[in-house]
């Protein structure tokens, strides 16, 4: 007699292994003919198979190389104790058929549980779709109503007819995307002033807008993204870069990340000196200038480094060479004070050599700065410390540099102090 599924408690399960071929009914043959006394009357499989106080013994087995291995299961409505004694005693078994063998109890399972289980997980898969639904259909109404103003406010604009969104032209800053639907992405989200350049041939509409107005790109986190970015900066006067998660695209993330991207945005100039972008095909700002020029005063001290040198005593130069700045820890305090501060802020507080403040300025415009100055001792700002910062910093005399952390740098002035936000913890 077969045991009433619904009367179940617990399930026997076991792993047999035998030194030769064995067949189902051998296994079988050999748990009744060796349990049959062991236990008593009570426990006897026989007597309890016939009352439906267990179930039929169920045995897959695999031959190989001679040897058989396999599993048995026995379902039983006993009670936890005499369940586990009818599992123990499977164990005492030693031979199947002709072969050695041993059954090893793998688990007793207490089916009730699994079977409470399984009414959990499926109760709660039923709660998710119930509110999925309703989700959904209390969204559709503001969502439909949203979607067909996103396609109101997009518009065609300029000559290349480039997707964008209203407030373009009102703007003083633009947000690059890649295409039409990164637009109603960024639309849905009240982002306006936004526009897409519909693939790797960056449209003369964008490039143009790039000149007027401060320029974020917003890229994908793949390698398409990676190749429109590296077409725009070498053809678009590109401010900040902004990437989606990596993987994920512009068009199919939410508010959270959207704003997040766009808030951790990195200057130009940051970026390409921390992944080492060589741009081909397109002057570097600090180079497009006339002769008598900044480029001019940077070519002079790059190639003509001797010149330079000639023109101070030898004694003088060593002494240069040498001379290391010092951070007192008063000093230090304040500046992490200031760093504090502006974290987050994409600024940078420039200071003369008593520790006033001159001025503060966007990151962005921070090489320039220190270009036209003479008077900067100290830059205190909420960037990435590059090689190329530190070389500027250097030719203009710049003693101390405090920044959040070090780029890839290497070759370290020795006149410039260097501090990282790490050395204040």
């Amino acid at each position: 007699m077969v045991i009433d599924p619904s009367t179940t408690k617990y399930m026997i399960k076991a792993k047999i292994k035998a030194d030769g071929i064995i067949e189902k009914s051998d296994v079988v043959g050999a748990i009744f003919g060796q349990t049959e006394g062991l236990l008593g009357d009570e426990l006897d499989l026989r007597e309890l198979q016939r009352s439906a106080r267990v179930g039929r013994i169920e045995v897959e087995l695999e031959s190989k190389g001679g040897k058989s291995e396999g599993l048995l299961t026995l379902p039983t409505s006993l009670d936890k104790v005499e369940t586990v004694i009818l599992a123990a005693a499977f164990e005492s078994i030693d031979r199947v058929g002709p072969c050695k063998a041993s059954i090893s109890v793998s688990e007793v399972e207490d089916v009730r549980v699994s079977r409470r289980k399984q009414v959990i997980d499926r109760a709660k898969q039923l709660l998710n779709e119930i509110m999925e639904k309703n989700k959904v259909e209390g969204e559709s109404i503001s969502e439909n109503i949203r979607q067909s103003i996103q396609v109101e406010e997009i518009v065609n604009y300029g000559q290349d007819h480039c997707p964008a969104g209203p407030n373009i032209d009102d703007s003083d800053a633009i947000i690059i995307v890649e295409g039409r639907r990164d637009v109603l992405n960024l639309l849905k989200f009240g982002i306006k002033n936004v526009i897409a350049v519909g693939g790797t041939n960056v449209p003369r509409t964008v490039v143009d807008l790039t000149k007027e107005k401060i320029t974020t790109v917003f890229v994908d986190g793949d390698r398409g993204g990676e190749l429109i970015l590296r077409e725009l900066l070498q053809v678009a006067d590109i401010d900040f870069i902004a990437r989606a998660p990596q993987t994920r695209e512009v068009e199919e993330i939410p508010q959270k990340l959207i704003m997040k991207s766009l808030k951790n945005k990195i200057p130009r100039e940051q970026y390409i000196d921390m992944f080492n972008i060589k741009i081909e095909g397109r002057e570097r700002s600090e180079d497009r200038h006339e002769n008598g020029g900044e480029k001019g005063q940077k070519m002079k001290r790059e190639f003509f480094p001797k010149k330079k040198e000639q023109q101070q005593p030898p004694q003088q130069r060593r002494e240069e060479d040498e001379a290391e700045p010092v951070i007192t820890s008063e000093k230090q305090k304040a500046y992490e004070t200031i760093l504090n501060e502006i974290s987050g802020s994409l600024k940078a507080v420039l200071l003369d050599e008593n520790g006033k403040e001159l001025r503060t300025i966007p990151v962005r415009e921070l090489t320039d700065e220190i270009k036209k100055a003479d008077n900067i001792t100290t830059v205190v700002f909420d960037g990435i410390i590059t090689q190329r910062l530190l070389d500027i910093a250097n030719n203009k005399n710049v003693r101390e540099i405090i920044g959040i952390k070090l780029g890839n740098v290497v070759k370290m002035p020795k006149s410039v102090k260097v501090l990282t936000k790490n050395d204040f913890q």
